[in-house]
């Protein structure tokens, strides 16, 4: 099923785009920064409205077109239908209200923000990008595309321009749902958790998994003040290191994956490393011999058809990865180890966001190393474990959490003072190798900032990054682009089969298993042919392994068509920096990690 992997174009320009199309808009809105702008003030809400905020999708469909039909094109009316479609996971059908809608009103600013949600929801941010672009010109106060704007720029690792734009959408629309959720990741513990509980006073939209995930996090907050946790940290007197890969067997003969040997309270265990997972996730068996006492439940979901399975989360005293020890981390536990297959659990490369990482399969070594010093750092950041967060009190809400932002502890505020109900100056990226995204005049002490290219990084390739996902874009035969997860945790590079049949043909398969955290996939099928060109490299592959990946889709926000896994991963050497969004692939045929 793998091809020879072949030095092959670039694919990674629609990243820069959206990062310039960000600078291009800052300029326009440093122009517009005494814009006086009026809080939306929101009347009382109709019918369709109360079944939105009440999690009834169908209902609120139904009611929205309804009332479409008396006034076709409406802003407001679409703008409620659309919303209702994406929560209800019917994307192509809230594309097509939009351009009925566009084109009965195409210079309408709010449509045109609409238009970017679906084409970030559709996973093409690069037109998402231009849609707001486009609206922000006709309209630069509309609270929409402020948010549409913070999550783009977030997803390119821009957190003080995401921060400013979510604050400025906060003020503009204190109200609206979707911006308050994500607006409440940048408060205090304290203050967080009492707008948590007002904000679960009333409907949200939020279905009945959202809702759960939400009072499983208000119930962390509340034990976090009551129990207040240490920062994980790094204790050891080394900041870079070289450990080795543990082979992880599959029947005794073959090697199935690649682990790290981790002690847990100087328990030993075997943790597969896996760029697909976050944070540290080990077995209920391995949590009780280490010592591990539970703090708050959680869930866990990954993929497979079985849904969430219960969990909980944990403090380790102590966590050896080679030569360097951390201190005061948290891990996750999973109550079943039938989904973890022949191993102790699974080590997200996250965790160590504060290095450069390295994971050097031909040498089969894991090596870290410093990130290079932004120009604003007085000395260089102190490295730390990000098991969960870097800060627990700084833990970011359920809903947002496709949506997160870097693993850096943030700041209360990111250093810009925005008037209310004002346009702020926003700052933006790309950056020429060597140089820093403008920041504020006085940046926080500790962020949040713009992604940093320095000299050493220039043929670095920038990739989306959502939560502990790396995210890159793939041409697939030369012609259609998709999105795909850098997963070393899948065993092999797969593909959604929507995505397939716009490039090759599709047939059901039977004879292939695939299984993850959730459980066993249970359709799963087989594409014919399929080159994949990104970062420089082209794969061609036949017999590619399709199944459905809408769950993980809606869990980050944008359209994922598949993983690049094992099977091309092994025969690279991987850079990764997780502070900036950026990654390297180095390949050569001679030295490559051979099945």
């Amino acid at each position: 099923m793998t091809g020879q992997l072949f030095t092959g174009r670039s694919v990674s320009r629609p990243l820069f785009r959206v990062v310039l199309l960000i600078a291009l808009l800052s300029i326009q809105a440093r122009c517009l920064f005494a814009t006086s702008c009026s809080v939306v003030s929101h009347g009382a809400p109709s019918d369709a409205d109360k079944a939105l905020l009440a999690a009834d999708f169908a209902k609120a469909v139904g009611l929205y077109q309804a009332e479409l039909a008396k006034h076709p094109g409406d802003a407001a009316l679409t703008t409620g239908l659309v919303h209702a479609l994406l929560r209800a996971q019917k994307v192509q059908e809230a594309a097509d209200a939009v351009k009925v809608a566009l084109a009965t009103n195409p210079k309408s600013a709010a449509l045109i923000t609409l238009r970017g949600e679906v084409e970030y929801r559709q996973g093409t941010p690069w037109l998402a990008a231009d849609s707001a672009v486009a609206s922000v010109a006709i309209d630069p106060c509309n609270p929409r595309t402020q948010l549409l704007l913070a999550d783009l720029a977030r997803i390119n690792s821009l957190y003080a321009t995401s921060r400013r734009a979510l604050n400025t959408a906060h003020q503009l629309d204190p109200e609206d749902p979707e911006i308050r959720g994500e607006w409440l990741g940048t408060l205090p513990l304290k203050q967080r958790m009492a707008e948590v509980e007002a904000y679960l006073a009333e409907p949200r939209g939020l279905d009945e998994e959202g809702l759960r995930h939400w009072h499983q996090y208000l119930e962390r907050l509340q034990k976090l003040v009551v129990e207040p946790h240490k920062s994980c940290r790094l204790v050891s007197q080394t900041a870079a290191a070289e450990i080795p890969f543990t082979k992880i067997m599959r029947d005794g003969t073959h090697i199935r994956a690649f682990g790290l040997d981790v002690k847990l309270n100087n328990r030993s265990t075997h943790l597969e490393i896996d760029t697909g997972a976050g944070g540290l996730l080990i077995t209920r068996s391995v949590a009780e011999h280490a010592g591990l006492k539970p703090f708050s439940e959680t869930e866990m979901s990954g993929i497979g058809d079985q849904g969430y399975k219960p969990g909980y989360t944990a403090f380790a005293d102590s966590i050896h990865i080679g030569d360097l020890e951390f201190q005061n981390c948290s891990v996750r536990v999973l109550d079943s180890r039938s989904n973890l297959q022949d191993v102790d659990g699974l080590i997200g490369m996250d965790v160590f966001g504060h290095f450069l990482v390295t994971l050097d399969y031909p040498m089969r070594k894991l090596i870290l190393g410093p990130l290079p010093k932004r120009p604003e750092d007085v000395t260089a950041p102190a490295p730390s474990l990000n098991t969960n967060t870097a800060q627990e009190e700084n833990e970011e809400p359920p809903e947002d959490s496709a949506k997160k932002e870097s693993q850096e502890k943030p700041a209360a505020s990111d250093g810009a003072s925005t008037p209310a109900a004002t346009v702020p100056a926003s700052t933006a990226g790309p950056t020429p190798a060597g140089t820093a995204s403008p920041t504020p005049a006085k940046p926080a002490a500790h962020g949040p900032y713009n992604r940093y290219i320095a000299l050493e990084m220039k043929d670095y390739t920038p990739v989306y990054r959502v939560g502990h996902d790396l995210i890159i874009p793939a041409e697939l035969n030369g012609d259609v682009r998709k999105l795909f997860i850098v997963d070393t945790g899948a065993w092999t590079t797969t593909i959604s089969p929507d995505a397939a049949r716009e490039v090759t043909k599709v047939h059901s398969n039977d004879q292939y298993h695939v299984r993850g955290i959730s459980g066993d996939v249970n359709k799963v099928y087989s594409a014919d042919e399929v080159t994949f060109e990104f970062a420089h490299l082209s794969q061609k592959v036949r017999d590619v392994v399709a199944f459905d990946t809408s769950k993980v889709s809606k869990h980050v926000g944008m359209q994922i068509s598949g993983f690049i896994g094992a099977n091309t991963l092994r025969l690279l050497t991987i850079h990764i920096d997780y502070r900036d969004g950026l990654v390297k692939f180095d390949y050569d045929p001679n030295r490559g990690y051979k099945f």
